[in-house]
């Protein structure tokens, strides 16, 4: 498959789409495969297995606690998240902030269990920041454009080149996605003209009346 990765964060936007969890991942399944594209979707906790299990897709959770077996009510614990289906996880969305301390304990914590991490980030600082833990992806996002429909890579393609130079200073081997606002076909473009190598995104293609179609446009410019 490719070096690219296209990384589908389905929220809870599920009820009231038309179609489940399973059935937008088996649209990314189909596009993956005619485009020759990674495609992973993060689905919420209750349908990872679902998802895992009924389709062969990478299956992110959009987040998780690092916390071990014990008295932890209402904690997402790593292992439970691995046996599920998961192959990785976003840490530090907008959406679902953690301290410095936790992102980091949030990193060993997928380590331990083998799962492959993206940490989402909001500037070029950050980005920094995050390429110092050493997680497989950071993925920038400016929180003000997410679900905007303005991509980043126009808006503020800054964010987006200086992330990729503050990070690769630090570790080579961390690749850079970009996020927010993303949607289009000629979106992931630009985001790889940038030097990003692959995309996080959301509601462009998960709100889409046609979730095959919205991806398979998302793709077309590659």
């Amino acid at each position: 498959m490719s070096s690219k990765l296209i990384v589908l964060n389905l929220k809870t936007y599920i009820e009231g789409t038309g179609q489940g969890a399973v059935g937008i991942a088996r649209s990314c399944r189909e596009v993956a495969d005619d485009s020759g594209i990674d495609i992973a979707v993060a689905p919420q906790f209750c349908d990872i297995y679902r998802v895992s299990s009924q389709v062969d897709l990478p299956v992110y959770s959009q987040s998780l606690d690092p916390v071990g077996a014990g008295s932890f009510t209402g904690h997402a614990f790593v292992e439970c998240i691995r046996d599920a289906g998961a192959v990785g996880t976003l840490i530090n969305h907008s959406e679902c902030r953690l301290t410095l301390a936790n992102i980091d304990a949030s990193l060993n914590a997928a380590r331990k269990v083998g799962l492959n991490t993206i940490v989402c980030t909001n500037n070029v600082a950050t980005s920094a920041a995050a390429a110092a833990l050493a997680p497989d992806y950071v993925a920038v996002e400016p929180p003000e454009l997410i679900g905007s429909g303005i991509p980043v890579s126009k808006a503020d393609p800054e964010v987006v080149t200086g992330s990729i130079e503050a990070v690769k200073r630090i570790d080579h081997e961390v690749g850079v996605l970009c996020g927010a606002g993303i949607s289009k076909g000629e979106d992931l473009a630009a985001a790889l003209d940038l030097g990003a190598v692959g995309v996080l995104l959301a509601s462009g293609i998960v709100k889409a009346k046609d979730t095959k179609a919205a991806l398979e446009d998302l793709v077309s410019r590659i």
